[in-house]
């Protein structure tokens, strides 16, 4: 399994930006799907953004389409989520993703290795 560090969390006001970044040990990096996902409070882990191994395929969540932007780059192994135009809604736990397979996938399900996961505040 690959193993997942975030960092980037925090507290913002609406209408702010925040970017997250998610550090990956080297073993297969670059031959796997990625993926940032939060969870709410009381509320069910969901894969926000998601991008193929390559990095040049990716997929988002009706939600945040237009605001957030997934980046891998396999030289770093490192993949970033860019927030912008934050809602209070965005509050929750992120958590970077990992998948073994090529193709980006929406389904949280569809997820081998979790980070710990980072607290992102948004203030109304």
């Amino acid at each position: 399994q690959v193993q997942l560090v975030e960092s980037g969390g925090g507290l913002v006001q609406a209408g702010g930006s925040l970017r997250l970044s998610c550090a990956a040990d080297g073993r297969t990096f670059s031959n796997v799907a990625m993926g940032w996902a939060r969870q709410g409070p009381g509320k069910e882990r969901e894969v926000v953004a998601t991008v193929n191994w390559s990095g040049d395929t990716t997929y988002y969540k009706d939600s945040v389409k237009g605001r957030f932007t997934i980046s891998k780059n396999n030289a770093k192994n490192t993949v970033d989520l860019q927030m912008n135009s934050l809602k209070p809604e965005d509050t929750g736990v992120y958590y970077c993703g990992a998948r073994n397979y090529l193709i980006a996938n929406l389904d949280a399900d569809a997820y081998e290795s979790w980070g710990q996961g980072t607290q992102v505040t948004v203030s109304s």
